[in-house]
């Protein structure tokens, strides 16, 4: 992948960041992007990651190549990732056709004819009925880039990977000291595309239905104070949906956005307490919030798009990933450590 120079200034000392990672399908090339740029930063050390869906999916290969060879390693396990799940996307219905690519929006397959049959069968059948023996191509492509037990042994960063379960509602954490490919694929279930992973008897779909991604597991479990959300899912949108298309992805932008907004209230109320003073902050943490997103860019793209894994929708948003992790390291990076880059009343209230 083409690199942009950096343009920062020497910063004489280290800071570090814990990182949460949104799901969204191939929207997560976006996130994949942020990262590259990030881990160019040598005065940027990553503590801890939590993520959903596509976002625990890069967690988990940032993790493993931070643990296995530094950043060197994770930026290339993750560039191997992106462009082979491209390639062996090639012969799938969710590709776009010249039509999509002519008179739909950017990275859209809502013309593609296999996209519309397969839409329209898998509202008629479950993945229990058309893939009865649960052939999952993500898990083969895992297993042969993660080595798992070098993970499960290291302490170099904190990873936690989120699921829903199915059946008790609640949402599942996974630590760095139990994770396997199974809980990767659970955090990532859509549930109408693949079959629930059982886990212990137990049984999970998409985290994002309960935390996407949920916060609290970097903020109880890691000592650095700051969090960057990495978001895909776009909290605003131009104009009202009209077609059915554009309703059914404005549902799925809310149902997936809604319990960040719930906990960033929650951390808004304790950061003014502490800040008023009426609260101890030597026994309650106080943490920075800092955010990179690409609201204008995702609110044109349809659900649709989280299934395209073309290797030139992929590239687009991976640039604007680079290019909006450039803009927060040169405009945010003092930040770090002292106080929050994010007005969350103004983004989430």
């Amino acid at each position: 992948m083409k690199k942009s120079p950096a343009n920062l200034p020497v910063h004489p000392k280290k800071k570090k960041l814990n990182l949460a990672l949104q799901g969204g399908g191939a929207h997560g090339a976006f996130t994949w992007g942020v990262l590259d740029r990030l881990l160019e930063e040598e005065h940027l050390d990553i503590e801890g990651i939590v993520g959903t869906s596509a976002g625990a999916v890069n967690a988990t290969i940032l993790a493993y190549g931070l643990a296995a060879g530094g950043r060197k390693k994770a930026q290339e396990l993750l560039n191997h990732f992106w462009m082979t799940n491209s390639k062996n996307s090639q012969c799938s219905p969710f590709q776009p056709t010249v039509f999509d690519k002519l008179l739909g929006s950017k990275g859209s397959i809502e013309f593609s004819p296999y996209w519309q049959m397969f839409d329209i069968l898998s509202r008629m059948f479950s993945p229990y009925q058309w893939n009865p023996n649960n052939k999952n191509a993500l898990k083969e492509m895992l297993e042969d880039l993660i080595d798992f037990s070098v993970l499960q042994k290291s302490r170099k960063i904190r990873l936690f990977i989120c699921a829903t379960n199915v059946l008790t509602g609640r949402l599942k954490v996974f630590g760095n000291h139990e994770i396997t490919p199974d809980m990767i694929l659970a955090s990532a279930c859509l549930p109408y595309l693949t079959q629930a992973p059982e886990i212990d008897g137990q049984y999970y779909w998409d985290g994002g239905y309960m935390g996407n991604p949920p916060i609290f597991p970097v903020i109880y479990d890691t000592d650095c104070r700051d969090v960057l959300i990495v978001q895909i899912n776009p909290i605003n949108i131009p104009e009202v949906p009209r077609t059915t298309n554009e309703i059914f992805d404005r549902i799925n932008t809310l149902s997936f956005n809604s319990s960040l907004m719930r906990e960033m209230r929650a951390i808004y109320f304790i950061t003014s307490l502490i800040e008023k003073g009426e609260l101890d902050a030597s026994k309650h943490k106080h943490t920075f919030i800092h955010t990179i997103d690409a609201e204008e860019v995702m609110a044109k793209l349809t659900a649709s798009s989280k299934m395209n894994l073309d290797m030139e929708f992929l590239q687009y948003l991976f640039d604007i990933g680079r290019e909006k992790a450039g803009e927060f390291l040169k405009n945010h990076f003092d930040k770090i450590g002292r106080q929050s880059s994010t007005d969350l009343v103004a983004k989430f209230f």
